[in-house]
């Protein structure tokens, strides 16, 4: 072989040999993309559902039940946290303003941190909320049962949401799929900071796919209980 040959020998190997380093990279990368994409869709599903549903509080729609969908309490499990504490006021203010006629508080009453529904109807109270228009649902132990339940326990068809924004379209999302004509509000949150507000983010964007497969396979609710008519009775009294 000539150094002529040799040399155009080593110049057409240098890219080949450089395509076939790239090529698992490639690789990798396509592979991560699809990840990404398959993660994404449930969020991406809650979103558009929820789109044209959101509304702020003065100018949601006039409906006889809130859901106020619960989380973490403190102080012994008597007072709300700060983010529970901005979904009860706005619920309260939607209950003021005569968009709502019935609050249902939805949460967990044997949680690590307390009874969730019994400090948010004691709080509803301290806000002006008629004690006779608050409902305590004790079995709304994450986001898909407090809407079946809110469905199938107690009979609500239509109703507003309020929680967080970060939270809204997964809520709002939910409650359409299992059978109630809900639209959302997003509570306030004061002392919220944006590392908090990012975490919750991030979480969310990862229970949509718990969401989308909860939806997909008709869990039941993880307490089965038979019709209450705590919100009918509310409503005529």
């Amino acid at each position: 072989m000539t150094a002529e040959d040799a040399g155009e020998h080593a110049s057409v190997a240098e890219p080949v040999t450089r395509a076939r380093r790239w090529r698992p990279l490639s690789r990798v990368a396509v592979a991560g993309l699809a990840a990404l994409l398959l993660v994404s869709l449930p969020w991406l599903w809650t979103a558009v559902a929820a789109r044209g549903h959101l509304h702020a509080a003065d100018e949601a729609p006039t409906t006889d039940v809130v859901i106020v969908l619960g989380t973490a309490v403190i102080e012994d499990g008597r007072r709300p946290g700060i983010r529970l504490a901005g979904r009860l006021e706005t619920a309260a203010e939607l209950v003021h303003s005569q968009r709502a006629r019935v609050v249902l508080v939805s949460g967990d009453g044997g949680g690590t941190s307390g009874d969730e529904p019994a400090a948010m109807a004691a709080h509803l109270t301290e806000l002006g909320v008629d004690p006779r228009r608050v409902v305590a649902d004790p079995y709304g132990l994450d986001t898909y049962d407090s809407c079946l339940r809110a469905r199938e326990v107690y009979g609500i068809e239509r109703a507003l949401i309020v929680t967080q924004s970060y939270h809204l379209s997964r809520a709002v999302t939910l409650c359409r799929q299992l059978g109630i004509d809900a639209d959302g509000v997003p509570a306030r949150c004061s002392g919220c900071g944006s590392a908090l507000l990012r975490e919750k983010a991030i979480r969310d964007y990862f229970a949509s796919g718990k969401a989308a497969w909860d939806v997909i396979r008709g869990r039941p609710p993880a307490v089965d209980s038979p019709a209450h008519p705590g919100v009918t009775d509310a409503l005529t009294d």
